[in-house]
Formats: structure tokens, C-alpha cells, sequence
């Protein structure tokens, strides 16, 4: 698993909670499901490549 770092993040609170939503269904923590999102976002963008030690989501 590549190291990770801590940052913290101002979010509004309807956001969270829609987040927080969304995580709940798809069986996430609320971080993960955030770092899907910006991993699947990037992709999508082409701002990140797929490397062999990312997990496949």
C-alpha cells in the first residue's frame, strides 16, 4: 500500500452528509469514498494514470 498523507478538509455540511450517504451505500468510510471520487475524477480528466499498486475499484 503506497504511504498516504493527512491533510485536513474544510466541507460544507450538506456535502458531507450527501458524501457521508453515498459512502454508507456503497459500504465506504467517508474517506474512501472521497478518494474514489477524486481517483475516478482524475482518471476520467486525464490528470492520473493507473499505476499496477492502486486498487482497482
Amino acid at each position: 500500500m503506497a504511504d498516504r498523507k493527512a491533510f485536513l478538509l474544510r466541507i460544507d455540511p450538506k456535502l458531507l452528509d450527501a458524501v457521508q450517504q453515498w459512502a454508507d451505500d456503497d459500504l465506504r468510510s467517508v474517506n474512501a469514498q472521497i478518494e474514489f471520487l477524486l481517483r475516478r475524477t482524475l482518471r476520467d480528466a486525464g490528470r492520473l494514470k493507473e499505476s499496477s499498486d492502486e486498487p482497482a475499484r
